[in-house]
């Protein structure tokens, strides 16, 4: 059977998803809430003219965010709604008790207290335009579907 661009590693390894647009009042706010609620850095932050600039922040491993200033009334209006009230961004830690702890020492409004699921340790935040966030530590052992671990 022929592979198709889906299933070829070739395709795999050519695409993949760099970074994602997010929606921000002011960029400066923004780079300063994920400096101290994410701990992440500003790994990008050029000046293309006109009040505009292209800055990615993110951490050390992994994804990256490209933040996007809302200019016109419709996007003013659509900050903090990336995904409709569902969680909309996720990020894994391997240290969960003690960057949960950092993170509502730093001013991060968690939604609920942690709680255990077949997926790990999961606890929802906002950010500061109020989108939800899961904060999530595997667990050691992936559960299969059966529900027996690998």
């Amino acid at each position: 059977m022929a592979a198709t661009p889906l299933s070829s590693r070739r395709w795999v390894e050519a695409v993949r998803l760099a970074y994602s647009a997010y929606l921000v009042r002011e960029y400066d706010e923004a780079i300063a809430w994920f400096g101290k609620a994410l701990g992440w850095r500003v790994i990008e932050d050029s000046d293309l003219g006109g009040g505009k600039r292209w800055v990615r922040v993110g951490g050390e491993e992994g994804g990256q965010l490209l933040l996007a200033r809302a200019t016109s009334d419709a996007q003013l209006a659509a900050v903090g709604k990336a995904a409709g009230g569902r969680v909309a961004y996720f990020v894994h830690t391997g240290a969960f008790d003690a960057d949960h702890a950092r993170m509502v020492a730093a001013g991060v409004a968690f939604a609920e207290a942690p709680r255990q699921e077949a997926y790990g340790k999961v606890a929802v935040f906002a950010d500061l335009y109020g989108n939800r966030w899961d904060l999530i530590e595997a667990p050691a052992e992936v559960p299969t579907e059966s529900g027996a671990a690998a």
